[in-house]
Formats: C-alpha cells, sequence, structure tokens
C-alpha cells in the first residue's frame, strides 16, 4: 500500500510539473504570436553597423578549425570540399585589443572549383552595447579574392527580428607570419525590433 501511494503522489507531481511546463510555453508562443501579428503594423527601423573580425587562422589560440574536408580538397587549387567551423572576436576597432562587440559563429566551405570563395553561414552574436543580445545572420558566397564583397543578411534575433539587408566585407590587414587577419564589415539592416 505503501509503494502504491509513492507510485501515486510521483504520478501527481510528473502530471502538475508536465501541466505547468505546457502553460509556460503557451504563454510564450502567445507572446510571440502577438508580436508576429503587429509587427507589419510596426516602423521598420534601419541601422549602419561597423565592426572588425579578428581572424586567427593558426597557432594555439586559432578561432578556425576544419571539420571536413572532401577526397578532392587536397589538390584543389581552391581547396575545394574543405568545411570549417569559427568563433571569431568581433571588435569595434581594426586593433585586436579594442573593444569587444561581440562574436562571429558559423561554418564556411570552400565550394568553388575554379576560384576561391566560401560559401558561408555566420552569425554576428552581439555581446556588449546596444545590440547586446542580439544576432544577425549572414548567409551566402563570398569570393574571397575580391574587395566590397556582399552577402545578403538573412534573418535575426534580439532587436534585430525580422531582419533583412545587406553586408559589405573587405579583408582589412593580413599578417602571413601570425596568420591573423582582420576583416572589415559594413552591415545595412533594415528590421522590425522587439
Amino acid at each position: 500500500m505503501e509503494k502504491l501511494s509513492t507510485v501515486v503522489i510521483l504520478c501527481l507531481l510528473l502530471i502538475s510539473a508536465a501541466h505547468a511546463t505546457s502553460r509556460r510555453r503557451e504563454a510564450e508562443e502567445d507572446e510571440a504570436d502577438k508580436w508576429f501579428k503587429s509587427f507589419s503594423q510596426q516602423k521598420q527601423k534601419t541601422a549602419k553597423l561597423r565592426f572588425y573580425i579578428q581572424d586567427a587562422l593558426g597557432g594555439p589560440n586559432a578561432t578556425i578549425w576544419e571539420v571536413a574536408r572532401a577526397e578532392i580538397t587536397a589538390s584543389s587549387p581552391t581547396m575545394f570540399g574543405q568545411v570549417r567551423v569559427l568563433d571569431d572576436l568581433i571588435t569595434a576597432e581594426p586593433d585586436r585589443n579594442s573593444a569587444r562587440v561581440g562574436r562571429a559563429q558559423g561554418h564556411i566551405a570552400s565550394s568553388d572549383l575554379t576560384k576561391s570563395a566560401l560559401t558561408m553561414n555566420l552569425n554576428f552574436v552581439f555581446t556588449s552595447g546596444k545590440y547586446n543580445g542580439s544576432t544577425l545572420c549572414i548567409l551566402g558566397q563570398n569570393p574571397i579574392g575580391s574587395s566590397d564583397r556582399e552577402l545578403p543578411v538573412v534573418g535575426g534575433t534580439g532587436v534585430f527580428r525580422m531582419a533583412r539587408g545587406f553586408s559589405i566585407s573587405n579583408t582589412y590587414s593580413y599578417d602571413a607570419v601570425e596568420n591573423y587577419g582582420v576583416l572589415e564589415y559594413t552591415v545595412y539592416v533594415s528590421y522590425v525590433g522587439v
């Protein structure tokens, strides 16, 4: 009888916890639904952001790592089939010791057989300033040998909810000895915001 009482109490606790979780999820969904239904009536905001990506390509503190390669990669002049992940520091100025703005996280793949180009999926995760806690996502082909490389902004979170726009990137500097690059990004974005 005591075991049966314990089992019944445990079942009631599990049902109660599941019900509370379900109600919390419904409240969050209600808030998201309310925002989504009203966003078309909200005024679009725009922003122009300029920041710098600190690209440590090698060494003990590398921020880019190869995770896969194709059979052809080693013999390809464009490193076709190489897939890398990254978690780079974003700074306010080109100097790696300038104010930290966030992280650039994502993956890049060498995806062109004839020229050096990357297919990129990057998330700019802002960790300070007025965009703290928000993200922007860019996606597309980056012809790394070119200047003024344009990639679309395809979304965002937080302040940048429903973001769209484009980014222009350039190689600001590259140190072959340190295998360290600095990339300049200028992002033009429109968004509804939270």
